[in-house]
């Protein structure tokens, strides 16, 4: 009987997540709640709410589900894992505690602290007139974070006092974030080029996934705000021996360590957002998912069945799965755990093609027309639904292309090549995704 694997999420991280777990042999039973038109090629539709622990759970428990994957951050801040697990059905996400380091910023902040994880200075605050006054202390450029979960648009890299003084506004005044932005930090800007880091741990044991490099800002040469991410690519080349060593030893380890400290068993990913500063690798922020758009890149240079180390995971067993791997194939970085998990001879791509107007207000409802997927090359749903057979636009991230090859440039070309052939009203993209990155 196939492993029955139920992934929560609506994504482009999902449609990404379901569609490795498929490709595995056997391929396992998949549900998806809710999905969307690309995840309905491979999975059942579930109707279930995220936000709804305990829906979620009884779930789980009639359809004998042997894990569940929670793809988003707001239902792992919501406890779903705790609720799933108390019916006694593996999870592959941390419980709402671990969450936390995604769900409150300045706990976070707090258990780097804790560890001596290298991360930027900071301060707190919880009103307007305080953060207002604070400014005047701290150099520009500067970074101002809501404290919760704000859908990757809670953040700030102000080049003036007064742009941090709008913002602060918008998230206490304004309420612009709700809740999440109600908490905020100040943090001092840290320079040079980001890397995401994806570990997979049962809490005990981790495995790191692919290097990538995600490109948040929305337009070319990382100019104007936030967004969710608007591409992103991996490879081996984003690292060498000494970073590999660093990251392992510096960041993960301590890390997982003061979170058994305080009783925090952890399942699932843990992300962390460096900036390799002149000072050496520096955390950003940490997340408590697969992150978006890395995943689309990471899951498709993985060795093996992604469903045998989904379960591993969920089930505290990942040592036991990692003991029976090959050896890391030459090129891998060294030390790199869980390095024969990677296909470290290919790179992969992502390209993000968002509806006019993102990540302010935008249009959904457009036509879209899409290609052909290739064997190397394919379209990534996000944000679409589907009116009878048309396919139409029904978020800011609209669709990516990925591409996998030998050779970056090529990976590169070939995303770009296969976003091109997208149509919808208004669409837009970066053109600028890994461009001046070569591989070593």
């Amino acid at each position: 009987m196939p492993d029955r694997i139920l992934v929560l999420g609506s994504g482009g991280r999902e449609h990404a997540i379901v569609r490795q777990l498929a490709a595995g042999e056997p391929q396992p039973e998949l549900f998806i709640a809710p999905g969307n038109p690309g995840t309905a090629l491979l999975a059942t539709s579930v109707d279930l709410d995220g936000g709804d622990p305990a829906a979620i759970a009884a779930w789980c428990r009639d359809h004998a589900i042997d894990a569940l994957l929670i793809g988003p951050e707001d239902p792992l801040i919501a406890g779903v894992a705790d609720a799933v697990r108390a019916v006694g059905v593996p999870v592959f996400g941390p419980g709402a505690d671990g969450a936390r380091l995604e769900g409150d910023k300045h706990w976070s902040k707090q258990v780097m602290e804790a560890a001596g994880i290298p991360t930027a200075r900071y301060e707190d605050f919880h009103d307007l007139d305080s953060s207002l006054a604070a400014l005047e202390h701290w150099d520009v450029p500067l970074v101002v974070k809501a404290c919760g979960a704000a859908q990757g648009k809670g953040v700030a890299v102000c080049s003036t006092r007064e742009e941090a003084a709008e913002f602060l506004t918008a998230c206490f005044a304004d309420d612009r974030f709700g809740a999440a932005g109600r908490h905020v930090l100040i943090e001092q800007c840290l320079v040079g080029p980001e890397l995401s880091v994806l570990a997979v741990t049962d809490g005990e044991t981790y495995a790191l996934l692919a290097p990538s490099r995600d490109h948040k800002r929305v337009g070319d040469g990382d100019s104007g705000p936030n967004t969710g991410g608007m591409g992103a690519f991996a490879s081996g080349s984003l690292i060498d021996p000494a970073l590999a060593e660093l990251i392992g030893r510096d960041v993960i380890e301590p890390t997982l360590r003061e979170l058994r400290r305080r009783g925090v068993e952890y399942r699932g990913v843990l992300y962390a957002g460096l900036m390799l500063t002149a000072d050496g690798p520096m955390v950003l922020e940490y997340n408590c998912r697969f992150g978006d758009p890395e995943t689309q890149v990471v899951l498709p240079l993985l060795t093996g069945r992604f469903a045998d180390l989904v379960l591993a995971v969920a089930r505290g067993e990942l040592a036991s799965l990692l003991a029976d791997l090959p050896e890391p194939p030459v090129g891998a970085p060294d030390p790199w755990p869980g390095a024969a998990l990677t296909r470290w001879d290919r790179s992969a791509v992502v390209v993000v093609g968002a509806s006019e107007g993102y990540p302010g207000a935008y249009t959904v409802g457009c036509p879209i027309q899409l290609p052909v997927d290739e064997p190397e090359a394919w379209i990534i749903h996000a944000g679409t639904r589907c009116d009878g057979d048309e396919l139409l636009t029904a978020g800011g991230r609209v669709l990516g292309s990925v591409a996998v090859a030998k050779d970056f440039r090529d990976a590169r070309r070939s995303a770009y090549a296969l976003m091109d052939r997208v149509r919808f009203d208004g669409m837009h993209l970066r053109r600028d995704i890994g461009a001046g990155f070569k591989e070593s």
